[in-house]
């Protein structure tokens, strides 16, 4: 299943990386998703509004898993969770992994990439 998983992040990454003309990593994945959930277009992001976008992603990857629920938006336009069930205690490892299956799961929901 990690071959697959690792397989399919690589095509996503390769499709993003020629879609913003840029190199695009794990991180700055999380951090389109983020975007991408926020909703509010292209602009430039301040430190703590990159730090509350990777937020966003990782909230939004992890409510398909149970471990948070949408609660709404601010007065701001930004969303917001509640976590529903205690994240397990996971090696370093276990994280990316999950994180990265929680990737592809998005994608192939949302978006879909020609080959």
């Amino acid at each position: 299943m990690d071959a697959e998983v690792e397989k399919e992040l690589e095509k996503i990454i390769k499709q993003l990386t020629a879609q913003f003309g840029g190199e695009i990593d794990f991180k700055g994945v999380l951090f389109l998703i983020g975007v991408q959930e926020l909703g509010k277009g292209h602009k430039v992001f301040g430190k703590d509004e990159k730090l509350g976008l990777m937020h966003i992603a990782v909230c939004t990857l992890l409510e398909d898993y149970g471990y948070y629920e949408f609660v709404g938006k601010d007065e701001d336009g930004w969303p917001h969770w509640k976590s529903t069930e205690k994240l397990p205690s996971l090696k370093p490892m276990e994280q990316e992994r999950l994180i990265k299956q929680a990737i592809v799961l998005y994608f192939q929901k949302n978006l879909t990439f020609d080959n």
